[in-house]
C-alpha cells in the first residue's frame, strides 16, 4: 500500500462514526441544557470544546475519504480527533474528580444564583448578575456516575476509536 492509495473503508466509517457520535455526546449536553434545564459549569462547558472542534473535523475527514484523496491525508485528519478525545478524557476525569472531591476544582466555579429577580432592568442586564453552577457538585447523576463521568467515558471510547482508525492502514 502506498502513500498516495486512497482511504480505505477503516477509515470512512470511522470518520462518519465519530462525526456522527461526538454531534451526538454534544447534542446530548445541549439536550440537558436547554430542554432539562441543567445549567452547566465552567468545567462542564470546557469538556464541549473537543466535539465542538472534533465533530467538524470528522466531517472533514469523511468528505476526504469520499473522495478517495490518499488514505494518509485521511489518517491524518482523524489523529486530531483522538487527540481531541484524549484531551476530553482528560477534563471528563479532571471534572468527575472535583465533583467527587478527589482534588481541588478551579477557584472560579461559583455557586448556584439565587432567583431570577431583574431588579426592574432587562433580562440582559440580569445576565451580569448571574453566577454558574458551582464545579463540585453534580447537577444529576444516572448510574452513579454524573455527566462529567459519562463524558470521560465517551471519550475514552470514541478516542479508542480515532486511534484505530488513524493507526491503522486497511
Amino acid at each position: 500500500m502506498t502513500l498516495t492509495a486512497p482511504a480505505g473503508r477503516r477509515q470512512t466509517l470511522t470518520a462518519g462514526f465519530l462525526a456522527i457520535a461526538m454531534a451526538g455526546v454534544v447534542g446530548g449536553a445541549l439536550l440537558f441544557e436547554h430542554v432539562g434545564g441543567y445549567i452547566p459549569c465552567k468545567l462542564c462547558l470546557e469538556q464541549r470544546l473537543p466535539y465542538y472542534i472534533g465533530a467538524p473535523l470528522m466531517l472533514v475527514a469523511l468528505a476526504a475519504s469520499a473522495m478517495r484523496m490518499p488514505g494518509i491525508v485521511v489518517r491524518l485528519l482523524i489523529l486530531p480527533g483522538a487527540l481531541l478525545m484524549t484531551w476530553g478524557l482528560y477534563l471528563g476525569v479532571y471534572h468527575s474528580g472535583v465533583e467527587w472531591a478527589w482534588w481541588a476544582g478551579p477557584t472560579d466555579c461559583g455557586a448556584v444564583s439565587g432567583g431570577s429577580d431583574t431588579g426592574g432592568n432587562g433580562v440582559l442586564d440580569a445576565l451580569n448578575n448571574v453566577i454558574p453552577p458551582s464545579c463540585d457538585e453534580a447537577a444529576l447523576r444516572i448510574l452513579g456516575l454524573s455527566l462529567a463521568g459519562w463524558n470521560a467515558i465517551a471519550s475514552l471510547v470514541l478516542g479508542a476509536v480515532a486511534y484505530w482508525g488513524a493507526l491503522s492502514r486497511a
